[in-house]
């Protein structure tokens, strides 16, 4: 131990004592701890959960499993290596947590603090005492202000990613056309749902929906599909539905649902079949974008990927026509698919005499 912090020690030692006798000698004696905390007011430690100890300057510290300090609350570290990380502890004393209230009454703070605790993926809210930077106890709080509690929710859910939230293939989806209409129609109005864009004000479209949350589970409740819808107003809601459908219906009079998920060629796969007689390639909002189509066997394999159906039926399909009849002799190949009726069976259905 170095000559001025045994110095200091002992000019503390003599107030402490002018002290205790100026009053009669009431008070308690300090211990070896709670003198060398005079000298040492940084590193006051307490032992963390994990093992080790962390000191009111804001190091660690580790003592050997076999030191009977080991299992000590608090202690007072007198002497440690000066190394990064977790100091070596070479000399130690324990110490009280009511004796550093006692000596060290004048730095010690009480703060209320609600945070986001990621181990655990919930808003924690306790009343803490602290010594620098050092937590000497804490207790959980019972009331919480909601606005405290929410904003903490917030920060957590900016941590995790918007993953926390509860996505499903319909709210995916309608995100994924809004965000196709912004980039298809610049100027028009679509608000930014990127993903940093929605982080960033998740007070305006999030924060009112969270009364009652406290956790990541308890976010899977959230109705999603309502919540993003409320951003846009129902006559948008309403223009996005007709600009960009979350499906078409193709002329054997089935619906398929479009996949929106690159916004440069949204994609409708259909069987080959379901689009006989259709000339040309359908296209979304107002003929702007052309839908890719991923034509299908019957048996959901893909054949060919084109924006050009006219082109592939006027130069592919006869080729094409010749593979899958061998394949699928039961399934009805018409020689002109300009012509011939559209179905989702194996074959069409009969039409009624008379009927064209």
């Amino acid at each position: 131990m170095d000559a001025g912090a045994c110095a200091r020690v002992e000019r503390a030692a003599r107030q402490w004592k002018d002290a205790i006798a100026g009053e009669g000698g009431g008070a308690p004696p300090l211990s070896v701890g709670g003198l060398l905390s005079l000298a040492y007011p940084d590193r006051i430690a307490r032992r963390r959960p994990s093992g080790g100890y962390r000191l009111s300057g804001g190091r660690g510290a580790s003592l050997p499993d076999t030191d009977r300090l080991n299992g000590e609350a608090f202690l007072l570290i007198a002497a440690l290596d000066a190394g990064r990380g977790d100091g070596r502890v070479f000399l130690a004393a324990p110490l009280a947590l009511d004796e550093i209230r006692a000596v060290h009454a004048p730095r010690i703070t009480t703060e209320q603090r609600v945070s986001w605790e990621a181990r655990s993926e919930s808003v924690t809210a306790v009343e803490e005492q602290r010594l620098d930077s050092l937590v000497l106890s804490s207790r959980p709080l019972g009331q919480v202000p909601p606005a405290l509690r929410q904003q903490a929710l917030l920060e957590g859910i900016r941590r995790m990613g918007l993953s926390a939230l509860p996505w499903d293939r319909e709210s995916e989806g309608w995100l994924q056309r809004v965000r196709c209409l912004r980039l298809w129609q610049p100027g028009g109005g679509w608000p930014d749902l990127s993903e940093a864009a929605l982080l960033d004000g998740l007070e305006q479209w999030l924060l009112p929906w969270l009364e009652g949350i406290g956790n990541r589970q308890q976010l899977q409740r959230l109705d999603l599909r309502a919540i993003l819808g409320a951003l846009l107003g129902w006559e948008r809601q309403q223009l996005l539905e007709h600009l960009a459908p979350t499906h078409l219906q193709v002329p054997s009079g089935s619906r398929k649902r479009l996949d929106y998920s690159d916004p440069e060629a949204p994609v409708l796969a259909v069987r080959l079949q379901e689009l006989f007689g259709l000339l040309d390639t359908p296209t979304l909002c107002d003929g702007v974008v052309t839908v890719q189509l991923h034509l299908l066997s019957p048996a959901q394999r893909p054949i060919q990927v084109t924006r050009d159906l006219r082109g592939f039926w006027e130069r592919t399909y006869q080729e094409v026509k010749k593979e899958l009849k061998g394949r699928y002799p039961k399934h009805h190949w018409p020689d002109d698919p300009f012509q011939a009726q559209a179905t989702a069976r194996c074959k069409p259905r009969k039409r009624p005499p008379g009927s064209g």
